[in-house]
């Protein structure tokens, strides 16, 4: 595979720290110049944005173009989102302002749900730490420019790894969850092709939580952050229970807020559009 590069001038709702480091990936990592590189795919990318132009640069399999605007979500108008997000109410207009330039990602099914498995209950930086053991592992290694990069392992890269091999990747308890999870998928308990391809949201929420490891919040995510793109979703963790409870219920006690409660009020307020809402509303309480 050769060098490739893709400029892209003028975008909109594109900005690097908001689109990486919002909670929604794992294997995009901030360099001494500003710029992220990262590994997708078979692909290991540059990112870098200089005034109103974005610059991709890597080794690619297949069109940067094509995969740039597949993968960055780019045919999809995030202003207008944004737009009609912003009428809600103040205070979702001032997340969107501070996270104007999140764009949510088209990551690998599969990527996802294991990822998702290993962060419940963990920290980004050891999220990241425990897929990056687990891609040099198990995964395909790709060189550029000197540095060696790990492709994402598939199910049958991992059929033959133990729960102890997981457990020496620093898993801890998510080991025979991860374990049990590749192999449903190797089984054929779960098609991902036909899950893929299946409309209905709430019927793929099913299928997500009988594996092993995945609660109504990692579906979620899963839901949100794949191929899958259900933005009709709202993952529930601590930070968004904490916002809404701020901003909507208002209970003396926030550990005391139902999740249910949660969900009906974004579905209320957000429609079909509750998941990038909780974007922008997650990154903000976070960050600022």
């Amino acid at each position: 595979m050769k060098e490739q590069e893709y400029k892209i001038e003028n975008i909109k709702s594109f900005e690097l720290t908001d689109v990486f480091d919002c909670g929604q990936c794992f294997r995009w990592n901030k360099q001494p110049d500003g710029s992220y590189t990262g590994i997708f795919g078979k692909n290991v990318m540059n990112v870098q944005k200089c005034g109103d132009t974005v610059i991709f640069k890597g080794i690619c399999n297949g069109n940067i173009k094509e995969i740039v605007e597949d993968y960055f979500d780019l045919n999809r108008d995030y202003e207008d989102i944004k737009n009609k997000l912003s009428q809600i109410d103040e205070n979702v207009k001032k997340s969107i302002e501070y996270g104007k330039g999140i764009r949510i990602l088209n990551q690998d099914l599969w990527e996802m749900i294991i990822s998702f498995i290993i962060s419940a209950n963990n920290n980004i930086p050891r999220i990241k730490g425990i897929i990056e053991r687990l891609a040099q592992k198990y995964g395909k290694e790709i060189e550029w420019k000197g540095e060696k990069y790990y492709t994402f392992p598939t199910p049958e890269e991992l059929k033959d790894v133990t729960i102890e091999d997981y457990r020496k990747l620093g898993l801890g308890f998510r080991d025979i969850r991860l374990y049990e999870t590749v192999h449903m998928i190797l089984d054929k308990k779960i098609d991902l092709n036909k899950m893929q391809q299946n409309p209905n949201t709430y019927e793929v929420r099913e299928q997500l939580l009988t594996l092993s490891g995945v609660g109504p919040k990692v579906a979620d995510c899963i839901l949100l952050f794949s191929t899958l793109k259900r933005f009709e979703v709202f993952p529930i963790d601590v930070w968004v229970r904490r916002v809404m409870n701020e901003l909507y219920i208002k209970n003396e006690d926030e550990t005391k807020v139902n999740k249910k409660e949660i969900e009906k009020l974004a579905k209320e307020k957000f429609g079909n559009l509750a998941g990038i809402a909780q974007q922008y509303l997650f990154y903000w309480k976070r960050e600022a």
